[in-house]
């Protein structure tokens, strides 16, 4: 028997490759399957099942790929109904892989549908709980996920509260907890870093498996404080459940190189956006105006996905050419299906065309701290409101590159912006969703808020409580 924890670190997000006598069983695999497929060839072994612990809101699962290219058989648990063909397991049911088994737990309350597996050795012991996002290291899923169901927030946490007391704490203190989702994933409040754990220990240290807590408070604290879903999820729920395109046709077809007059004219496409994915250094020095900047080198694809909100928005990519494929998955894998090609040639080609470009000022923190009286009433914080409540500006609002759809209000056209994040990514975002949307005087700050905490600027701290 073989257990490996393949981790995507862009989605943090971790699916599992399960081998016994060279069956294999893959739980929640990311839409590019090549690791697997490639895994299993070198190792000779056959992919049975694929197993998915719900239908994920935060990336697009595998599974319909996996399945197309395998003939493994996609499985669920209870409450799912998807579009395609599936099994779904009951409650309790072991699955024979090898000479293991995989039991099947149904755990509703992140999600209805939601389900855990819990790998059964060769002699039948209980060894590894795969709790999707149930159960995190340090956390427990987020109650408030669930698509197009009558239940509340607080039921679905009551739910949870059931799921974990009833069939996952009563299991040994040994078994290892492999969850789908590692920290900065949106899908909990605060997961621990560590990407697995025993089960002993997650319920010494994880709030959420408190001995003593009652329902009332599990409720309580499980919904307290939660942030604002990405409004994407939703989307790649749906993609999930119902079906998506194969990516070797999202891949020809994003893949097509435009001249600089034709990327030109492909912009004129009806709701067309193009994507500037190089560094944010290289976007502020000189862009196709009114592009949006995400760097591909950063957590890109959650971050596109939070400010472009339509997955159908027909992408023109500006980016390096040697990682057209790399951007073109990691856009796959929540869901933007729509890649029209790229610029050849990059922003040198625009340029030697004589084709317009803009540019974003840029001011590093000295400059910003000589300026501070006279600017002061004109910084924006975009970082998310945990960072800012711990320590930001005096004075400085807080308006998060989350919410900037909605933020977008605040900002006056003639006015001139100072934007900063914990480090000189987010900002760039911001500052490029400002330009498309007429707010043309933005300046980034260039080493965010950690070159802030270097100078002498006022700085608010919040201390630590307990």
């Amino acid at each position: 028997m073989n257990v490996e924890q393949l981790y995507t670190g862009c989605l943090a997000e971790a699916a599992y490759y399960i081998e016994s006598k060279g069956e294999v069983a893959i739980i929640d695999p990311i839409r590019d399957t090549e690791a697997y497929l490639t895994k299993a060839k070198e190792n000779g072994h056959t992919i049975k099942y694929v197993l998915e612990t719900h239908f994920h809101a935060d990336f697009v699962s595998g599974h319909l790929e996996l399945a197309n290219q395998t003939g493994a058989t996609i499985v669920y648990g209870p409450n799912a109904n998807p579009d395609f063909e599936f099994y779904q397991a009951k409650d309790g049911e072991e699955l024979q892989l090898g000479d293991v088994k995989i039991k099947v737990l149904h755990t509703p309350g992140h999600t209805m549908e939601s389900t855990s597996y819990l790998l059964l050795d060769e002699q039948g012991k209980e060894t590894a709980l795969f709790s999707g996002d149930t159960l995190f290291i340090g956390d427990v899923g987020r109650p408030d996920l669930a698509v197009k169901t009558d239940l509340t927030v607080e039921d679905l946490a009551k739910h949870l509260f059931h799921s974990l007391r009833t069939k996952i704490m009563t299991l040994p203190n040994d078994v290892v907890v492999y969850p789908a989702h590692g920290q900065g994933s949106a899908c909990g409040k605060n997961l621990s870093s560590e990407r697995f754990d025993t089960l002993g220990n997650q319920k010494k240290f994880n709030y959420a498996l408190r001995a003593d807590m009652t329902e009332d408070e599990f409720v309580k604290e499980v919904t307290d404080g939660l942030s604002v879903a990405p409004g994407y999820f939703p989307k790649n729920v749906a993609l999930n459940r119902s079906g998506y395109l194969f990516l070797d046709d999202i891949q020809e077809k994003g893949k097509r190189a435009f001249s600089p007059a034709a990327f030109m004219e492909a912009m004129k496409a009806p709701g067309a956006i193009v994507l500037d994915t190089r560094s944010p250094g290289e976007f502020t020095q000189g862009h196709v105006p009114q592009s949006i900047f995400v760097g591909i080198d950063g957590g890109f694809a959650p971050w596109v996905a939070t400010v472009i909100t339509e997955l159908t928005t027909p992408l023109l990519l500006v980016c390096d050419e040697e990682r057209v494929e790399e951007i073109i998955t990691r856009l796959s894998r929540v869901g933007f299906d729509n890649p029209l090609g790229y610029l050849e040639g990059g922003m040198d080609a625009w340029k030697n065309a004589n084709m317009e470009v803009a540019t974003m000022d840029e001011v590093d923190a000295t400059e910003l701290e000589s300026n501070f009286e006279t600017w002061k009433t004109d910084i924006v914080d975009v970082r998310k409101p945990g960072e800012y409540d711990s320590a930001h500006l005096v004075g400085v609002p807080n308006l998060p590159l989350d919410e900037i759809s909605i933020n977008l209000k605040e900002y006056k056209p003639e006015a001139k912006y100072y934007l900063h994040c914990a480090g000189g990514y987010r900002s760039v975002i911001a500052g490029s969703i400002l330009q498309r949307n007429g707010v043309q005087k933005v300046v980034n700050v260039k080493g965010g808020f950690g070159a802030i905490k270097k100078t002498k600027l006022p700085i608010e701290e919040v201390a630590c409580q307990g």
